[in-house]
């Protein structure tokens, strides 16, 4: 059995509360087509809520958006809300560019159509946020979750080598949210939950890493650039919650989730997830 299936339980509370503000299931505002400029290389995003932007507030530019405009690359996003890996292999892509093809499809299509620079593929947190929140095995869905991202990440990247063999692909984790429970007032055993998350996040993130790098593909592990492994011991002085944590002030920098029991970036956690694929994708 991995690793983390064995921290899963203590963090039920938590997914609990997740599946009512976790990456959601609904409709993509499509984003307005850009134009490729003559010689201008393609980067396609494909993913979650994470790459299309959503935000509490009404959605924001995304790291992907962030990365096109910094690197002067046409975007051609198809990620949608509430996207799980097996969506990604059988669910109509989002986007003005799709024409019904899931975003692997059009993500193939675009490859061998030649031009395109990068790839990234953020994706993962709903396969285990939704399903082990009501689950009656929160570790064996974990398990059984992690299991089938693999299989889904490896069946996606096979056939993005098969299109274009040398193609720059950037897989991505998350933030630890989880962190956040420290400070979320919702949670009486939030220290205990943000402890245990540590561990979680760790051991998901080192498989899915492995997959990645099977297909010769980078992996950007988002929660360890987030300050997600760091030692809890580490406090400094926030000014909203005193002193807590460093990983957790982090945490509730980057994301909404510590003030609004919402898992998405901020404005700042995108420009931070944006930074980091840029730097992988040198």
């Amino acid at each position: 059995m991995p690793r983390f299936a064995l921290v899963v339980a203590p963090v039920a509370a938590l997914l609990t509360l997740s599946a009512c503000t976790a990456l959601p299931i609904s409709a993509t505002t499509p984003e307005p087509p850009s134009v490729k400029l003559p010689g201008q290389l393609t980067y396609v995003s494909i993913g979650d809520s994470y790459a299309t932007g959503y935000a509490p507030e009404g959605p924001g530019e995304s790291f992907a958006q962030i990365v096109a405009k910094q690197e002067n690359l046409h975007l051609l996003n198809l990620a949608c809300d509430g996207a799980t890996s097996a969506d990604l292999l059988t669910q109509p892509a989002c986007g003005p560019e799709t024409q019904g093809r899931t975003q692997i499809d059009a993500t193939v299509d675009a490859l061998r159509a030649g031009e395109v620079g990068l790839v990234t593929v953020v994706i993962g947190a709903n396969d285990l946020l939704e399903p082990c929140a009501v689950a009656e095995d929160p570790g064996g869905c974990a398990t059984s979750a992690a299991t089938d991202t693999k299989n889904n990440i490896a069946t996606m990247l096979t056939r993005m080598r098969e299109a274009s063999p040398d193609v720059k692909i950037v897989g991505l984790s998350y933030p630890d949210v989880f962190l956040g429970a420290w400070v979320n007032p919702e949670f009486s055993n939030g220290e205990e939950v943000a402890r245990a998350s540590v561990k979680l996040y760790e051991d998901f993130n080192g498989e899915i890493a492995a997959e990645y790098a099977k297909f010769g593909a980078s992996y950007v592990d988002v929660t360890n650039k987030t300050g997600g492994y760091g030692a809890l011991t580490d406090l400094v002085q926030d000014p909203k919650h005193g002193e807590i944590p460093s990983p957790v002030a982090e945490v509730c920098t980057l994301t909404h989730f510590c003030d609004q029991g919402d898992v998405h970036p901020t404005p700042a956690g995108h420009q931070a997830i944006a930074d980091a694929v840029i730097a992988a994708g040198r």
